[in-house]
């Protein structure tokens, strides 16, 4: 792999894994709508600590899976190295 010179290989991507837990599952007000996982995440701000996902996960079998609410999860940021600076 070739190096660019910001210490990544041309398929590395710059990555944060930060821990988070299921607060709570937030059924559809609608049934048609999908049931909601709310996760915080531990090392983000305050104000921005919860986020909202659909609770639909695929397990290593292709079985569709949901999260129970006090699932420890990651959320995991990445980026291709031309969209970041170094600091």
């Amino acid at each position: 792999m070739a190096n660019n010179g910001n210490n990544h290989s041309e398929t590395d991507k710059p990555i944060v894994i930060l821990p988070g837990t299921v607060q709570k599952i937030i059924k559809p007000i609608r049934p048609q709508d999908p049931e909601k996982a709310q996760i915080a995440v531990e090392k983000a701000d305050d104000f921005y600590r919860e986020l909202r996902i659909e609770n639909a996960l695929t397990d290593e079998n292709g079985d569709k899976v949901s999260l129970k609410p006090g699932a420890a999860v990651e959320v995991i940021v990445e980026a291709d190295v031309r969209d970041t600076v170094k600091k």
